[in-house]
């Protein structure tokens, strides 16, 4: 059985090292450990594109405390974009300094051709070489293929000429193949803030969690879910599955959490025009920000779909506990509304098939 280890909050150096400390990987002191992180542009994470330093952070201390010192951070940022400087503004130069670590440009890196079924695929070598790859995407949506977390962070080990050619490729089959012939060992999941829409931030929404899986399938199956998509809407995930990569089968993994998602954490965060405008049909009262956040996504999923009505409204937070409305309400605190969705937080799939029943949007 496949499972996926979930912690809640906005501090991602504890609950990186928590969940590590919960998995336990099976490590050797002799290891040359790669984090990959997403710094697909030169922005502060809590722009919603890039992962957090702090939970890379506490990623290291648990390394090191498990004897590791040959930790090396890795990235090729997007076309156009200079990975020195995501490596500055996105914070993870001082994190260096501060651990002693090296930061590997993979623009800079040499390639070689790998081949996976019917596709000739340049990979940079250093990837390929390390003994240990700890992917650290952003949990995010996707202008082109709907979302982006385990499996397309990968294209940041593979050279620019070969990042363009994906989309001529149409992205899907090249992402499944290069996680056949490069594989992540762990994935940790920044969930604590990712964008509604766009891989290069903008609309950042606070979700307020951290996830982690050695089956980068099994968590991007799991991500999609949360982000209100279907497998169907993300066709790389299931490629990969039948790839051998991994396991898209959600209904024989465990979900795992190690905390419960209650605290109300407030941040003084932009949170951009599109998240904004949903928040007109959100009547929010002490929410916590994974359930927050789910509802965003599956209101933006819904208004990809359909035209959301005018008198749509949904009652979502702790401030609802133990008052009666004839009201949709969303999480376990509305459970005496006449009509709610189970969950603490349930996902944006399950929220966005519910308000899409509820208001008959199908109709």
């Amino acid at each position: 059985m496949g499972r996926i280890y979930q912690a809640f909050g906005n501090d991602g150096f504890k609950l990186a090292y928590q969940l590590l400390t919960e998995l336990n990987p099976e490590l050797n002191v002799d290891y040359q450990v790669a984090l990959k992180p997403n710094l697909v542009v030169a922005k502060d994470s809590k722009q919603g594109a890039t992962t957090d330093p702090h939970l890379a952070a506490g990623v290291i201390e648990y390394l090191k405390e498990q004897g590791i010192e040959d930790i090396v951070i890795m990235e090729g940022s997007w076309v156009g974009a200079d990975t020195e400087r995501a490596f500055k503004e996105c914070g993870y130069q001082e994190l260096a300094q501060e651990y002693d670590l090296e930061l590997y440009n993979l623009k800079q890196d040499a390639t070689q051709e790998l081949r996976s079924g019917e596709f000739d695929l340049e990979i940079c070598n250093f990837p390929l070489e390390v003994d240990y790859l700890i992917n650290l995407p952003v949990l995010k949506a996707h202008c082109q293929t709907k979302m982006t977390c385990a499996l397309k962070n990968l294209k940041g080990c593979i050279p620019d000429s070969e990042k363009r050619r994906y989309h001529t490729l149409g992205l899907h089959q090249p992402i499944a193949h290069l996680n056949n012939l490069l594989r992540s060992d762990l994935t940790i999941v920044d969930g604590i803030i990712g964008d509604l829409t766009f891989e290069e931030g903008g609309n950042p929404v606070q979700m307020n969690r951290v996830l982690a899986a050695y089956d980068p399938v099994l968590i991007d199956a799991y991500i999609a879910e949360l982000l209100g998509l279907s497998l169907d809407e993300v066709p790389y995930i299931e490629l990969a599955a039948q790839l051998g990569v991994g396991s898209s089968d959600l209904a024989a993994s465990e979900i795992i959490d190690i905390n419960q998602a209650q605290e109300n954490i407030k941040e003084n965060l932009s949170s951009g025009p599109k998240v904004e405008n949903l928040k007109e049909y959100i009547n929010e009262n002490q929410a916590c920000s994974a359930c927050l956040g789910s509802l965003v996504h599956a209101l933006q999923r819904c208004q990809d779909q359909y035209s959301l009505p005018e008198d749509l409204q949904v009652y979502i937070g702790q401030g609802w506990k133990r008052k009666s409305k004839h009201e949709l309400g969303i999480g376990n605190c509305t459970r005496k509304f006449s009509d709610y969705i189970a969950g603490c937080p349930p996902t944006a799939a399950q929220i966005k098939e519910k308000i899409i029943a509820y208001y008959n949007l199908n109709e």
